[in-house]
């Protein structure tokens, strides 16, 4: 089981209430509420074992905390990603600035228009990379993330994603051979042996393994019941502000 050692996170701005969102009947997100939800979470990073990096909130990007889409970082390179809204293109050149801290330039590779790839359409199973090919990720931009990870001796499987935003909306990976899968994705030849999470606690599909510890949202009973009798420690984590604009467990952070 890979080991994480760091993770980078961004606190939300002020203009997190205007985030981009495919659940606008949920309303919009209180921002304070947020901020406390946000450094809860922070502490659960911390508590499986993270060092975390905080970075400070930026009011040009309103949906600029969820690092996760602009980047991907791997053991042996960092890939700055091409997020597809306009709003949000430009939150790769912020966190490219991070980025270099902890990878050397030769190591930091791009993904260029016309592909599109953001980090929340890509799960990583024993090393091997799954792409869903999203409203947000193009087959341009899997095509590019393919070559620039096969130099790096990695795979890479393309999954179609059909009816949710990204690929981690669905389904996410527990480690030991384990999944979540909700909606589309549930009897996924992609993902065998997985729990098929309940309509009700669909959110609950996006949960977070880190070092041997599983972050699973508030509000989702059957889906901690399950986490838990696999054996694992949890903390459950309330993300209810985030969900209003799409973000989840695995978008608020990078970890590596």
């Amino acid at each position: 089981m890979k080991k994480f050692t760091h993770a980078i996170v961004k606190k939300p701005c002020q203009a997190m209430v205007e985030g981009l969102t495919t659940a606008p009947e949920l309303g919009k997100p209180d921002y304070e509420k947020a901020m406390q939800q946000h450094e809860a979470y922070v502490e659960a990073l911390k508590k499986c074992g993270l060092e975390v990096t905080v970075l400070e909130a930026d009011e040009q990007y309103p949906d600029s905390c969820f690092v996760e889409d602009p980047a991907i970082l791997t053991e042996q390179c960092a890939v700055i990603t091409n997020p597809a809204p306009d709003s949000r293109n430009g939150e790769r050149l912020e966190i490219l600035k991070t980025v270099k801290e902890f990878y050397p330039e030769e190591k930091i590779e791009f993904i260029k228009d016309p592909g599109t790839v953001e980090g929340d359409d890509i799960m990583v199973v024993r090393g091997h990379f799954y792409v869903g090919r999203s409203a947000r990720t193009n087959k341009e931009g899997i095509k590019q993330l393919k070559a620039i990870l096969g130099k790096y001796g990695i795979e890479c499987t393309e999954v179609p994603v059909e009816k949710v935003l990204q690929l981690k909306s669905a389904v996410s990976y527990l480690g030991g051979g384990k999944f979540l899968t909700a909606g589309e994705f549930v009897g996924s030849p992609f993902f065998e042996d997985a729990f098929a999470v309940p309509e009700e606690e669909s959110y609950g599909a996006n949960c977070l393994q880190l070092n041997g510890t599983v972050l699973v949202p508030a509000g989702c009973p059957k889906v901690l019941e399950y986490v838990q009798s696999l054996g694992y420690e949890t903390i459950t984590v309330d993300l209810s502000e985030f969900r209003k604009i799409d973000g989840g467990l695995s978008s608020l952070s990078l970890r590596f």
